[in-house]
């Protein structure tokens, strides 16, 4: 197999991650499907590499968590009897954590929604900071031991506990249940009750499901494989993290945030793999 030019990886990866599925992407660039996958997973877990190695030492002063969902393989209720609880199919959770003055997601992590993955989540997220910050989180009780356990008291942290109506039914079914109000509940530390807020953290998720097919939430474009979820993660957070100009901040979240002095192309992250190809 000829290997992909860096002109026809960036059309690909341009391709990608605009929101566009796979299938539509081979139908884009003419590049054959399974050289798209490949390059997913290859870019994807370089993209893993480099933002682990470089989100470090962070000067965030407020920090807002969040967590949405997805599914892999097939919905809940159609996994197989010999799939039912393994992780990579059925429900999916990405876990996630943004500095909602640079708009830099920090941390993510794709796994399952309970105590053992929000501690994994929360202790990632305290090595890559280097001061105090006050942490907002949804009312998820997961929350409250992983928290403890990775920052202790050195942290001011508070909960938006949000309150829904009853739940939608019929034709409405795939919209959320409606929000009728929430309450601040202070956990830890001296949070300021005006940033106590999940709101940027929760436009994160419209941006993630924008941005990747698999996330759509009525899709036949859902990932068949656990392992291209996290590749495809990854790869959006390279994009929006260091190459998309924020538009209140008119500059990337990597600038705002001291990461990076320059605006990333998608062609530098083509040659983040050129690079680890040629060592």
């Amino acid at each position: 197999m000829n290997k992909l030019s860096t002109d026809k990886r960036t059309q690909v990866i341009s391709a990608l991650v605009e929101g566009n599925s796979i299938r539509s992407t081979v139908r884009m660039t003419g590049v054959a499907k399974n050289t798209v996958v490949k390059l997913l997973e290859e870019i994807g877990s370089v993209c893993a590499e480099y933002q682990d190695k470089v989100l470090r030492n962070l000067t965030c002063k407020r920090v807002q968590c969040d967590e949405i969902w997805a599914y892999c393989y097939a919905k809940q209720k159609n996994v197989p009897k010999d799939k039912q609880g393994q992780f990579g199919f059925g429900d999916v959770w990405t876990w996630t954590a943004i500095d909602p003055e640079s708009k830099l997601v920090i941390s993510w992590l794709v796994g399952l929604r309970d105590t053992e993955h929000a501690k994994v989540f929360m202790a990632d997220l305290a090595e890559r900071l280097s001061n105090r910050v006050q942490l907002t989180t949804d009312g998820l009780k997961a929350y409250l031991e992983a928290v403890d356990q990775a920052f202790g008291a050195g942290i001011d942290y508070a909960m938006l506990i949000k309150l829904y109506g009853p739940e939608n039914a019929g034709e409405g079914r795939y919209s959320p249940p409606k929000c009728i109000g929430a309450r601040r509940q202070s956990i830890v530390g001296r949070p300021a009750k005006q940033n106590v807020s999940t709101s940027m953290v929760e436009r994160q998720n419209l941006t993630m499901r924008m941005g990747m097919r698999r996330f759509t939430r009525l899709t036949n474009g859902f990932s068949k494989k656990i392992q291209n979820l996290e590749y495809a993660v990854a790869l959006h957070f390279m994009y929006y993290n260091f190459c998309r100009i924020h538009q209140t901040l008119r500059v990337s979240p990597a600038m705002a945030a001291g990461v990076t002095e320059h605006l990333w192309k998608i062609e530098d992250i083509v040659k983040l793999l050129e690079g680890k190809e040629l060592r």
